[in-house]
């Protein structure tokens, strides 16, 4: 495989150069892209498609709020009625005694 870029290439040139392969790149990604969205509209099923998609987006939306909305408990609640369960009796200093 032979390097794209001399070894005494001027760094503007590789930066231009950089620039187009990348833009080259965004074009033949949207072209491509261009082409299976077009295939998609000329589907029979379009409106079946597009119901699809909407409840699918609405599910995942929902599922996320669902995620974020509801706040973990609190670690020292949760300590607090582990220990109430194992009905544990709490220790208490000797009378009299150094603690």
């Amino acid at each position: 495989m032979t390097p794209t870029a001399r070894p005494h290439q001027p760094r503007d040139e590789h930066l231009v150069l950089l620039a187009a392969g990348l833009a080259e790149l965004a074009v033949s990604t949207a072209g491509s892209v261009a082409g299976k969205v077009w295939g998609l509209l000329r589907r029979s099923d379009g409106a079946d498609l597009a119901r699809d998609a909407e409840q699918d987006l609405t599910a995942r939306g929902r599922l996320l709020l669902d995620r974020l909305a509801t706040a973990p408990p609190a670690h020292l609640e949760v300590l607090a009625q582990h220990v109430l369960a194992q009905d544990v009796p709490a220790r208490r200093p000797a009378p009299g005694g150094d603690a």
